[in-house]
């Protein structure tokens, strides 16, 4: 029998888009003037007004320089920035939709993405601009579709600056978008498991707005959006990725519809972290384990007064105890926990945070319409209390995998439920707990293989080093014999002004 959300159903519009929904009309209880996105390291910020002009210029200039047509794809390949909003909403107002990359990709990497997603416009960096050309080159993209965001421009002069776009004339002709909610895609994120190449996310415009108005009805009754010390609310955090639906939809989309105050930094560094909560008083933070690790251990931590800061929330990847408490030995910050996938527009589930220490180890209670199974290797529900693969209904999980029927169709079984290939166990007050992953075992010899949480583990008994954390990443690692592949790293930093990639400790399997 199906377990459903032990939260009260909610009203989920089906006819409204994302831009609509999030822009299009000033149902909120903040000001249109108030702050929304913040530059934690120079202040340039937008308010919500500004978001929703800036974004309908942007539309009105794809239409107008490029032809835009709906369905389009817009790729990103940047790190975090203020205006990556202004330009993923921009793209939905025209009808496009929006494929982030991760700015770690590699040429080969990123060009897979353009030429599966046939991106029609690419959006980056200066500093990326060497990768995100010769991808653009290798997968048929016109150079002058590739377009720069943030404060440098191209000291060539080839590529143009967003903002040229926005400000291009005569585009008053041109109209909003129109779009079937539930049958037409707002984003195509990329799923990177262990198997095989990454596959391509379809999210709706409806997938999109149900799990911003599911999480906002279980996390939006603890912030404001007015009131506080100086008046602005409560206050996040921007360190997680945008180009990861955790950090597209937790932090951007979430701030725009609850009047949180985002304060973005373009990655995880810790000493600008602690900066910008001791500088514009940040009241909460999504963040994977790692940076919980990083608020547990760095000595960092004890230079700054970090009093504005209510509760941290992790997500991405389990949480082991010793985490959560070294953060609340030292800080006296709670450390709830969640989880969710690309393929149900991000959050499944939920800790309240009044739950937080009560039912240590879980990722909460199943959102608000979400319906699950726990399903045996028999293909039957198992027991009461009993671990089972968790398959998933709801108006937020996603409708298939970009052209692949295939991997669509092994997604889903006969009834409509997706098949998540993590194994959970649910107690009797609806709390849920990952204990296994299924099927995606990473294979690093014949006769070796190893599970994807026991580098999770080895992450953690790793980093609790006392030397300074920098940052996870990746990179390939060779051995004789045997093909190179791309591993995780842990990065520490013995001086401030180490490069990246170089010191990490990488994690091996064990064996």
């Amino acid at each position: 029998m199906p377990h459903r959300s032990t939260f009260p159903p909610l009203r989920i519009p089906d006819g409204i888009d994302l831009w609509s929904f999030l822009l299009g009309h000033r149902h909120r209880d903040f000001p249109v003037t108030k702050e929304i996105l913040t530059c934690g390291e120079t202040g340039r910020s937008y308010s919500w007004a500004d978001v929703r002009s800036a974004s309908i210029e942007f539309g009105k200039g794809l239409k107008a320089r490029w032809g835009w047509k709906k369905g389009h794809v817009l790729a990103f390949y940047t790190p975090n920035s203020v205006d990556t909003p202004i330009l993923t909403l921009g793209a939905l107002w025209a009808g496009g939709v929006v494929s982030p990359a991760n700015p770690l990709y590699t040429v080969d990497e990123l060009a897979f993405q353009l030429r599966h997603s046939r991106a029609k416009g690419l959006v980056t960096q200066v500093a990326y601009l060497e990768t995100a050309i010769a991808a653009a080159k290798k997968a048929g993209l016109p150079l002058d579709r590739v377009i720069l965001l943030g404060a440098q421009r191209d000291p060539s002069g080839r590529q143009r600056h967003f903002s040229s776009i926005r400000s291009i004339s005569y585009t008053g002709r041109y109209a909003k978008a129109k779009i079937n909610p539930k049958t037409d895609h707002a984003f195509l994120v990329y799923s990177s498991g262990t198997t095989g190449l990454p596959k391509g996310v379809s999210l709706s415009h409806y997938n999109m707005v149900a799990n911003v108005l599911q999480a906002a009805y279980v996390e939006g009754s603890q912030w404001r959006s007015q009131g506080g010390v100086d008046g602005k609310g409560d206050k996040q955090l921007g360190i997680l990725p945008f180009f990861h639906i955790f950090g597209l939809t937790c932090c951007v989309l979430m701030s725009l519809y609850s009047g949180w105050q985002l304060v973005v930094l373009e990655r995880f560094d810790m000493d600008k972290a602690l900066q910008a909560i001791e500088k514009y008083g940040i009241t909460f933070a999504y963040v994977p384990p790692p940076i919980i690790l990083a608020f547990g251990k760095h000595p960092a931590v004890d230079s700054y007064d970090l009093s504005s800061l209510k509760v941290l929330h992790s997500g991405a990847a389990p949480l082991t105890r010793e985490l959560t408490d070294a953060v609340w030995n030292r800080l006296k910050v709670p450390v709830k926990q969640g989880y969710g996938l690309s393929e149900t527009s991000a959050v499944v589930c939920c800790q309240v945070v009044d739950e937080w220490a009560k039912f240590m180890g879980s990722v909460g209670k199943l959102m608000p319409n979400m319906e699950t199974k726990l399903v045996g290797e028999d293909g039957k529900e198992v027991a009461k209390g009993e671990p089972g693969e968790l398959w998933l209904k709801g108006p937020n999980v996603f409708s298939g995998y970009f052209e692949n029927p295939e991997a669509t169709k092994a997604a889903f079984s006969p009834d409509g439920f997706f098949k998540t290939g993590d194994v959970f166990r649910r107690d009797q007050h609806g709390n849920y707990y990952c204990v296994d992953r299924l099927k995606e075992l990473i294979k690093y010899s014949k006769s070796k293989r190893s599970h994807p949480l026991s580098f999770l583990g080895q992450i953690s008994l790793t980093a609790l080093s006392p030397r300074r954390l920098s940052c996870p990443t990746s990179r390939a690692r060779g051995h004789p014999g045997r093909p190179q592949r791309r591993c995780r790293c842990v990065c520490y930093r013995r001086r401030r002004s180490c490069p990246r990639n170089r010191g990490a400790a990488s994690l091996r399997s064990p064996s």
